[in-house]
């Protein structure tokens, strides 16, 4: 449950960029204080993709909560049921590690001929990313069986 935005990786790579904005207004309003969540761990919800890594998808910042949650004020997504790759970034400042690692994703699944199912793909940001200029993430990338 959290703040969603929709957004590309074309738009991503201009000043028009949404995400950092995202991510701006997650911590200026403090969200994760008011969403009645099950834990601290902030993930990064990717979801609703209109093809692939080409097209427009959701990009939801938010925190676990009780599945029978509901909300008029916040964002619902269920992360879907699949087989995951899980990579684990460098430690570093979140800004920097975070792309560094989706650009070894893009290019890991590229080499390795991996089939993503672009059906919901995640970031975790756990206890490790308390020292947000020496943390360290987790993507999740859903793939083809």
């Amino acid at each position: 449950m959290g703040i969603s935005v929709e957004t590309s990786n074309a738009n991503e790579r201009t000043v028009q960029a949404k995400i950092p904005a995202l991510w701006d207004r997650f911590y200026q309003e403090q969200v994760s204080t008011q969403i009645p969540a099950l834990d601290h761990t902030v993930y990064g919800v990717y979801s609703d993709y209109a093809v692939d890594v080409n097209g427009t998808y959701q990009m939801t910042i938010g925190l676990k909560v009780d599945k029978a949650t509901k909300s008029d004020e916040w964002v619902v997504k269920t992360i879907p049921t699949s087989q995951y790759l899980v990579f684990t970034s460098e430690k570093g400042p979140i800004a920097k590690i975070v792309g560094a690692l989706w650009q070894e994703i893009w290019h890991y699944c590229e080499k390795n001929s991996i089939k993503r199912t672009y059906t919901g793909d995640f970031e975790v940001y756990d206890g490790r990313c308390a020292d947000p200029e020496n943390a360290q993430v987790e993507i999740y990338i859903a793939i083809k069986k």
